[in-house]
């Protein structure tokens, strides 16, 4: 494993302005009340860390999972059409501070078995007390508009990890869904470099090649890969070439594999093995410090899939448009249609004692097995964090 390029400086900004830039009944910075004692003990097994999820609507599925911790996406996207009739994703500032700042009220008031973490030594004493460590990460630079401070206003919130792009360009870089591919733009460095002051993971899943290029290049820590897959695999804009996972290995991160069927098999019927294949591709290419796992759906699973009972003929037919778009606009690997969303066995909570038992009978030995399942989760965000 390539060790980190450099040790970098992080500092706490203190941003007064917080209530008045989000209005009135915001939740600003206090201090955050200690968490209730929770079941003693655990099961003998690896801690469990998932790169990306959403809440699922029953918050009673959170201890079921098994999730010691969790990267939480608390942006809050709207889908809007484009003059040329594409389909795009936007995230404004007040729509993301306002979602975010009401997940740090339901974490305080609603979801008792779960917390706002803000330091990944806070992983292993969530383990202790049968607590679920939360880590807060917005999909894209859009709610930063052209200020990199609004970084500060975030972090102060909570935000933790950030996401460069979310498919498409931004004033910060390029998006992996683009005609024409590009980096990072003169404010996306200083963007990247104000993440490294702060303490916050920046985050190249949907980023052009470019993009993830750039970051890994001018980070002064660890960049991570939250959620994605390998395109050596699936021939896909959406996934990664081996030079960007090496890259992002380089810098001392990791590149959670996710579980979104259609971008890790092409074969007509996805099953667990795929998911094995492009972990171990990971491993093979950057390293077993660099593979983990995400999810990319509710902490419960795709929900519209499991009330069909996962039958991905049925539940692909919702995806199919906006791919569809993508393929009418050139952007490689859209030509042909997917014919599946999951993996029948792992859209369930219980999918990382499914992912645990599988990566034993697939030959990983116990030391592997405890840094994919969460290990080198917890080792970057412990180094970036604290």
């Amino acid at each position: 494993m390539t060790p980190t390029r450099r040790e970098f400086v992080r500092h706490a900004v203190a941003t007064g302005a917080a209530v008045h830039l989000l209005g009135p009944g915001a939740v600003a910075a206090e201090a955050w009340p200690s968490r209730p004692t929770a079941r003693p003990g655990r099961q003998d097994r690896p801690l469990f860390v998932d790169g990306l999820s959403f809440m699922p609507s029953d918050l009673t599925a959170i201890p079921g999972s098994g999730l010691d911790a969790f990267i939480l996406d608390v942006s809050s996207v709207a889908q809007i059409q484009t003059d040329d009739g594409s389909i795009r994703y936007y995230r404004s500032f007040e729509a993301c501070a306002q979602s975010m700042t009401a997940m740090r009220r339901a974490l305080r008031e609603d979801i008792p078995q779960a917390f706002l973490a803000t330091k990944g030594t806070e992983i292993r004493s969530a383990a202790e007390t049968g607590q679920t460590a939360v880590f807060f990460q917005m999909q894209g630079c859009e709610p930063l508009g052209e200020e990199v401070s609004r970084l500060d206003l975030f972090y102060e919130l909570g935000l933790r990890v950030q996401q460069l792009t979310h498919h498409n360009d931004n004033p910060f870089a390029g998006g992996a869904l683009e005609e024409v591919q590009s980096g990072l733009t003169e404010l996306g460095r200083d963007g990247v470099m104000h993440m490294n002051e702060l303490g916050i993971l920046p985050d190249v899943s949907h980023g052009s090649d470019p993009t993830a290029l750039d970051v890994c290049r001018v980070s002064s820590g660890p960049v991570i890969l939250s959620h994605g897959a390998a395109r050596a695999i699936v021939p896909n804009a959406r996934c990664a070439p081996d030079e960007v996972i090496r890259a992002v290995a380089e810098t001392g991160g990791v590149m959670g594999i996710f579980m979104m069927s259609f971008w890790l098999t092409r074969d007509p019927v996805p099953e667990i093995h795929h998911l094995i294949q492009q972990l171990r591709h990971i491993a093979d290419v950057g390293g077993m410090d660099a593979v983990c796992i995400a999810n990319d759906y509710p902490v419960s699973g795709e929900a519209q899939l499991a009330e069909l009972g996962n039958d991905n003929e049925a539940g692909v037919e919702p995806y199919l448009p906006w791919w569809q778009d993508q393929g009418r606009r050139g952007i490689p690997g859209f030509e042909v249609d997917p014919e599946h969303v999951v993996i029948p066995e792992l859209n369930d909570v219980r999918r990382m004692f499914t992912i645990h038992d599988a990566l034993g009978d697939a030959g990983f030995n116990s030391d592997e097995v405890e840094k994919i399942m969460g290990g080198n989760w917890i080792r970057v965000l412990t180094e970036v964090l604290g």
